[in-house]
């Protein structure tokens, strides 16, 4: 027992900050530009931690950068509590004002987060000027285990962990094309017409999430002269009038370069889902801002759905 005590009082509380963002990064250089610290003071730091514990926390490896071992495993656990207590017993011990404020980063799928969710937030910091929101529009799966992101929106709901989610909305997706490539190219009647056509689309082995892969089923026989990883890079190419592409509704309709083709006929429907850990749930700047998504996603339903090409904000 003398020997527990000792060994807790030589634990120096700061270094669990470190050694959060060690594990969640895997790099102690990455956590030092998190931390606003240079790379000796992290090292030193979880060096000073395990020294305390009296354990390793982290295998060293050129490849795999810091791995937690299997006691470092164990404390993570542990210390993610700790912070997620710290963040409520600041909130309830501070003013409504102080409470009020502090950091948020959103991941999102990067159409939808370029296109949708930072017009939208653009008027959120305005109303709430204390909260500081990061905006992470990627095209590839975001970590809420890692920290990565405090809240996330993307296709399909997590299948398992801490989490509380909800369904954000359905979104419809159709097939544009510019006005002038379709006055320069075979006339499209009907779907059978579509084999004329040469299409832009997803890289079918790098997508990110199999609800992307659409166009083999919409179309069977399609093929894509160009295809990218990014829904941005297709919607891109489609303006300059190089194919067709699939395309979100809520980028596309937008735009009035861009006309929809076959409408009737080629649409897709998909779901958004918005999720976070269950430890931040509660924190007020983290329910204001998932209240504020949901709000402005359900005022927006007919621009997801395509029924409309204008967005309406909080305000309107």
């Amino acid at each position: 027992m003398q020997k527990d005590l000792t060994s807790l009082s030589a634990l120096n509380w700061d270094d669990l900050k470190f050694f959060l963002e060690v594990a969640r990064t895997r790099k102690a250089s990455s956590a030092a530009k998190r931390l606003s610290v240079d790379y000796t003071t992290v090292s030193r730091r979880i060096s000073s931690l395990e020294g305390a514990l009296g354990t390793l926390l982290f295998e060293k490896s050129r490849t795999n950068g810091f791995v937690l071992t299997a006691e470092g495993q164990r404390l993570l656990g542990y210390a993610e509590s700790i912070e997620s207590t710290l963040h409520m017993a600041c909130e309830q011990v501070s003013g409504s004002g102080v409470a009020l404020s502090g950091h948020v980063r959103m991941g999102c799928t990067e159409g939808f987060g370029s296109f949708f969710v930072t017009p939208q937030l653009s008027h959120f910091v305005d109303a709430y000027p204390a909260i500081s929101v990061d905006i992470l529009p990627l095209p590839h799966f975001i970590s809420l285990s890692k920290r990565e992101a405090d809240i996330v929106i993307a296709l399909e709901r997590p299948e398992h962990g801490p989490y509380v989610c909800c369904k954000l909305c359905d979104y419809r997706l159709r097939l544009y094309a510019t006005q002038d490539y379709l006055d320069s190219h075979a006339p499209i009647r009907q779907v059978a017409d579509l084999a004329k056509h040469p299409f832009i689309s997803y890289v079918d082995d790098l997508a990110f999430s199999s609800e992307l892969l659409y166009l083999a089923n919409l179309i069977p026989g399609a093929s894509a002269h160009l295809r990218s990883t990014s829904v941005i890079a297709q919607y891109t190419a489609a303006l300059q009038g190089r194919g067709l592409a699939i395309l979100p509704c809520f980028l596309a309709a937008q735009d009035p370069r861009l006309v929809t083709v076959l409408p009737e006929e080629i649409e897709v429907t998909r779901q958004f889902w918005m999720y976070c850990r269950e430890d931040l749930r509660k924190l007020k700047r983290i329910t204001l801002l998932w209240d504020y998504i949901r709000g402005v996603t359900e005022a927006n339903a007919p621009l997801l759905m395509g029924e409309t090409r204008e967005m309406r904000f909080a305000q309107e």
